[in-house]
């Protein structure tokens, strides 16, 4: 599974979360190496670093500055389901690295 040039959008996310259905991630991979920017609602800036397996799991690590001015990071587990339109959900479960390092999941969607 590629995710070079795919946009997506928050579908769901865990209350402790500061991502929503404002936030776009643009997702960008060469060989196995996954890279993105993201931002949208709460979040003024992120990026996120991860590496996707065989199967299109992604496990990667993110920060970003949110709109209370903090600095956020942590990291996250991605498991892909390939919609009936073809686009791409992906089932998520994440954990802070800094602060009250709670965890929570997420689904986010491509979006055409």
């Amino acid at each position: 599974m590629n995710y070079h040039n795919r946009i997506f959008k928050v579908v769901t996310n865990s209350d402790n979360g500061d991502t929503s259905s404002e936030t776009t991630f643009q997702y960008q991979q060469e060989g196995n190496i996954l890279t993105s920017i993201y931002s949208g609602g709460s979040i003024v800036s992120g990026h996120l670093l991860g590496l996707v397996d065989e199967n299109g799991n992604v496990d990667m690590r993110y920060h970003h500055i949110n709109s209370d001015g903090e600095i956020m990071t942590g990291l996250c587990k991605s498991r892909p389901e390939i919609l009936e339109d073809g686009r791409i959900r992906l089932h998520e479960e994440w954990k802070w690295t800094n602060g009250d390092q709670s965890c929570g999941k997420s689904i986010i969607e491509e979006i055409v």
